[in-house]
């Protein structure tokens, strides 16, 4: 109720007024850093899952200080939010992580490579045939002799039955 007052006497509406600190929120670096970063959001997830299980389990009516000494399951909860909420503002700190793409870099020039050498064992007969022998071997040149004349054989007669 207070908030609409004070937009309307500002002459702004309430449309307005959530537009106004979206726009706000959206130029923060750090609302960006949640935005774009899936660890991070993973991390504030997991902090606040565990925070909320904890908390309902601290007040199921057992007194806070023996629940805190003696439940396994509720410290465990807790160490676990606080890691997780460590994790999350570390990785706040630090900025955004650059990832590193040398693979994709040594995948593209290889692909190019053998693109490029396909073509050219393709285009060029000199090309293929210093593949082919470096492969296989030079080719040897011989010419063939049959060990048997044509004139010395018998003529064939066909067998009609």
């Amino acid at each position: 109720m207070a908030a609409r007052k004070k937009a309307s006497a500002a002459g702004k509406t309430a449309a307005e007024t959530i537009t106004a600190a979206a726009a706000a929120a959206k130029a923060s670096p750090y609302v960006q850093r949640v935005i774009e970063d899936p660890d991070l959001r993973d991390n504030v997830r997991v902090a606040f899952d565990q925070a909320r299980q904890a908390y309902e389990r601290l007040s199921n009516g057992k007194a806070p200080a023996k629940a805190l000494m003696n439940d396994k399951k509720l410290q465990k909860q807790l160490k676990t939010s606080a890691e997780a909420l460590r994790d999350a503002t570390q990785a706040l700190r630090e900025g955004p992580k650059t990832r590193r793409r040398r693979g994709r870099t040594v995948i593209r020039v290889a692909m190019v490579g053998a693109a490029g050498a396909g073509l050219a064992i393709a285009m060029s007969s000199d090309v293929r045939r210093k593949v082919l022998d470096t492969l296989f071997g030079k080719e040897e040149e011989f010419e063939y002799t049959s060990s048997s004349t044509s004139a010395s054989a018998s003529p064939v007669t066909p067998i009609s039955a």
